[in-house]
Parts: structure tokens; C-alpha cells; sequence
């Protein structure tokens, strides 16, 4: 949910009592005035607004998850691992680190995996503070589970800066302190140096979101690293992006036993279907040959930063799957024209910005060219 009108449809069908009309649910008071949240989906030519991986999952990967699936049908009667044992397993060996199963958990997309954080480490009477701009979902999600929401600031640049958070967090000592590396919408990583800084201080958990890691230039610069060090440490990944699992919802965190111990007071029963597992699994197995699609889009996402750049406007540098482009002074006008030529970006991050999910070469070109048309036909209006 994001700040915004009063979500519509908040009434009961059922006439009040004096006849008046339909009554107002009773929603929480905290939440009746929000929107919920969402990406616009719309069908045109290039779909660049939600972060996909553009290719799909290879044939031999299709192919060994239908027959995954196949064989954990025949048992869909009975409730899947509730442990989801194989498949933690299966990410600890991914992983590295000397990470085991009992360092992992995996939950419904990484969203449910922070969700269960802040039901855990956050709730009523206490905060959690992010450097913004950075991934929405953080906030929305801490005001979702009663958690009081801290905003600090990044640079001009989007970057942290270590004495700043430090001071952030002593200052305000939050339950909670979100570290976005790489950040979203920005693309910007975190260097080590600034997660050791802040774990130094916090006096609660520090979660590092790395959804965008193995987007990263050096993959080997992760908090995974700091996890021996820093027992209140929590690193989130996804499979939604790098592994081409978005449609799956599979994310997962790493962190010491006992955090993930403490993950079973408020995990749902059996949260994690078989099908997920078993899905997960497969992809983990493929993970070379996924993986291998992460250093095309690298490729092409460094030429979208160098032509952005090119054409005269400003690109942040990028360590992810996109790029945050702008300025412009109605960017919700750019918007509009790129979609009317069958491109669709994302509007986020500060005003003036906007920001291009990498897609394939093809879909990119398409999207260049449209930058160009539409930049033109701005320039032409502004000379009228």
C-alpha cells in the first residue's frame, strides 16, 4: 500500500441502520487512507516496468520442472515439508559461505520473507528506519505489521553515507535498520564497508535486501560475508529476478540459526507449497545455466546507462537489472509518450525520474528509439 487516495470499495454492502447508506468497514485507522500497491499491467509491445528477467526459463529447465511437478502431484493430498528442508538445503549450497539449511528460510517471494521480519523483530511500539529513496515495499510493509517507519536519506548521488547512517541509527536506534544493496530504484550498491558500519551500532536486526545480487560487478562483495560477525544480520535474495522465477514467488533469507528459529513464530502453517519447493529446487540445479543470462543483461544494461548518458540525460550507475534515468520536469508526460508508443517504464524514484526494467536487445532498441522520439517531440514543443 502507498500513500495515496482512500482505497475504493472500503464500505459494507449492507445499508447502516438509519438507512443512510453504506457504512465504512471497520479498517484499521492506519491503513483506511492508503492505496494499495501495485505496478500498472498492461498489455503493449515492451514491458519494462517491473524488473523481469526478459528471457524466459531455458527448455531443459521447463522440461525438469514439468517433471518435478509431475511427480509431486501424485502426493498433493498430503501437506508439503513444512520445513521445506531439500529445498533450504538447496540454498545453502547456492549460497556458499559455509551456510547450511539451518542458515536459510525461504517464504512466498522475498515481500512474505520481510514481512515475517518486521512480525517477528518489528510490530507496535517499535521502528524501523531505511535510507530512501529505496524499495517501497520496506515502508509499506512496516506500516502493514504496526511498525513505526523511519525515513533517512541518501546522497545526491544515492549513496549512504557511512557517518550519516551511523548517526542515523544512533541517534534514532531503530529496531530494525533496512540496508537496500543494490537499491532499488536507484541501482546503487552498498559498499561493505557501510554494512559493517551500521551492524557495529544497531541495537536490533539489520536487513540487508539483495535482491539484485547477482546483478552486482563483484558478486564476491555481499553481506553474506559479515554473517559470522554480526548475529543479528539478515541478508534477503529472491529467485524472481537472476533465476527468471518471477511467476514462482520464491525468496529466502540467510542469517544465524537463531534468527531463523525465531522466522517459526509467525510463518503460516505449511506456508510453502510443494509445488514451490520442488519448482525452487529444480531452478537452484540450473543455476549455471540461469545465471548465464545474468551477464548478457549486464551487458546491455551498461550500453542503456552509455546511451541514456549519449542523448544528453542522466543515468544513475547502475549494479542491477535497470536503469533510473532522467530528469524531467513532468516525467509522468515522458511516461505517457513512451507508453503511447508501446513502451512501458516505470515511474519511481525521486520526481523528475524514471526507471527502465534491461530488457532483451531487441526490446531495448525499442525502447531507445522511442526515448529519442519522444525527446524530440518535447524539444519541438518547448522551441514552439
Amino acid at each position: 500500500m502507498t500513500d495515496g487516495a482512500r482505497t475504493p470499495g472500503l464500505t459494507d454492502s449492507a445499508a447502516a441502520s438509519d438507512g443512510t447508506g453504506p457504512r465504512p468497514l471497520p479498517v484499521r485507522a492506519d491503513l483506511a487512507d492508503r492505496a494499495g500497491y501495485g505496478a500498472p499491467q498492461l498489455e503493449v509491445a515492451v514491458r519494462l516496468n517491473t524488473n523481469e528477467n526478459p528471457y524466459p526459463p531455458p527448455a531443459s529447465l521447463v522440461a525438469d520442472i514439468a517433471a518435478a511437478v509431475s511427480a509431486v502431484a501424485a502426493g498433493l493430498n498430503r501437506y508439503p515439508d513444512r520445513e521445506a528442508w531439500q529445498l533450504r538445503e538447496s540454498l545453502a549450497r547456492y549460497l556458499g559461505h559455509g551456510l547450511t539449511a539451518a542458515h536459510t528460510w525461504p517464504a512466498n517471494g522475498s515481500n512474505e520473507v520481510i514481512q515475517q521480519l518486521l512480525q517477528v523483530f518489528g510490530g507496535p511500539g517499535r521502528s524501523a528506519l531505511g535510507f530512501e529513496p529505496s524499495y517501497s515495499m520496506h515502508p509499506v510493509i512496516a506500516r502493514t505489521t504496526a511498525t513505526r517507519w523511519i525515513s533517512a536519506q541518501r546522497t545526491a548521488d544515492f549513496r549512504v553515507d557511512p557517518v550519516a547512517a551511523v548517526r542515523a541509527v544512533t541517534s534514532q536506534r531503530p529496531d530494525i535498520v533496512f540496508l537496500t544493496s543494490p537499491n532499488n530504484p536507484t541501482g546503487t550498491a552498498l559498499p561493505l564497508a557501510v554494512v559493517e558500519a551500521v551492524c557495529a551500532v544497531a541495537p536490533g536486526m539489520v536487513i540487508v535486501d539483495e535482491a539484485y545480487a547477482e546483478f552486482t560487478r563483484d558478486r564476491s562483495a555481499t553481506a553474506l560475508t559479515l554473517l559470522p560477525r554480526f548475529p543479528r544480520l539478515v541478508v534477503v535474495r529472491t529467485m524472481s529476478k537472476a533465476f527468471a522465477l518471477a511467476g514462482a514467488r520464491v525468496g529466502y533469507l540467510a542469517a544465524d540459526p537463531d534468527v531463523v528459529r525465531a522466522m517459526l513464530l509467525v510463518r503460516l502453517p505449511y506456508h510453502l507449497s510443494a509445488l514451490t519447493q520442488a519448482v525452487a529446487r529444480v531452478a537452484l540445479a540450473h543455476s549455471g545455466e540461469l545465471l548465464s543470462t545474468v551477464t548478457a543483461i549486464c551487458a546491455e544494461r551498461d550500453l542503456l546507462v552509455d546511451r541514456v548518458r549519449e542523448i544528453g540525460l542522466t543515468a544513475a550507475d547502475s549494479e542491477t537489472n535497470f536503469v533510473l534515468f532522467g530528469t524531467f520536469a513532468d516525467r509522468h508526460a515522458v511516461w505517457q509518450a513512451l507508453l503511447d508508443r508501446g513502451v512501458l517504464v516505470r515511474e519511481a524514484g525521486p520526481p523528475g525520474w524514471l526507471r527502465v526494467t534491461v530488457g532483451t536487445p531487441a526490446e531495448n532498441f525499442t525502447f531507445r528509439s522511442a526515448l529519442d522520439e519522444v525527446l524530440g517531440t518535447l524539444a519541438r514543443k518547448v522551441r514552439r
